[in-house]
Formats: C-alpha cells, structure tokens, sequence
C-alpha cells in the first residue's frame, strides 16, 4: 500500500481507468461479435462506432482501428450490407455547408491611412 498522498490517487484513479478501460473492451468485442454472427447495417454501425470510441479513450492504436474497420467494410461488402455511416456523412456535411452559407458575412471595415506628422523645423 503507498504512504504518500499522490501514489493514493494514483491508485484510485488507477482502478477508475481499468474499469472504465474494461467496460470499452467488452462493449467493443460483443458488437465485432456480433456483427460477425449477424450482418446488418445497424450492427455494422453499433461495431464501427464502437471502434471508433476505443480510439477516443486510448484503448486502440489508430492505425488498427483502420484496419478493424476495413475489415468490417469488407465482410458488410461481402454479405451485402449496405453500409448507412456513408448517407449520414453526406446528410451531415451538406448540413454544415447549409449552415456556413445560411451565416452573414462580416463587413470589413476600410483602413485609413495614418495621419501625417508635421515636418520638424530646422533652426
């Protein structure tokens, strides 16, 4: 057990992290598992999401969560899925640009020119 007051809340925060940490684990093997045992778009979106929080959190490298997720794309591809993230992006970006537009613009306002100092007189 630590005697010094940070290394007590390291181990607290330490068990905080490793349950938080297990139950993202878990929640990302049962949705892989199951849309391995039952391919639709809606387990498709529950694993890719997933995925995506285990990266958020630390949990997976990047890079592999790439690769998890092109090979969920593959065996949705495979067994027919059609794959809804797709349509959502597109839904979700036409939205934003409707809203940029939808926006004023700002008025810039024209600079002066500074003021011009009298010329100092020679004695």
């Amino acid at each position: 057990m630590p005697i010094i007051k940070s290394a007590k809340k390291r181990v607290k925060t330490a068990k905080k992290a490793t349950v938080r940490n297990s139950k993202t684990k878990r929640s990302l093997k049962s949705a892989l598992k199951s849309f391995v045992k039952k391919a639709d778009s809606k387990s498709h979106a529950s694993a890719q999401s997933n995925v995506d929080k285990a990266v958020k959190k630390g949990l997976v490298h990047k890079n592999k969560a790439a690769r998890m997720k092109k090979q969920l794309a593959a065996k949705a591809k495979a067994s027919g899925v059609k794959q809804a993230t797709a349509a959502k992006k597109k839904a979700a970006a036409t939205k934003t640009a409707a809203v940029k537009k939808a926006a004023p613009a700002k008025k810039v306002a024209a600079k002066k020119a500074p003021a011009k100092k009298p010329a100092a007189k020679k004695k």
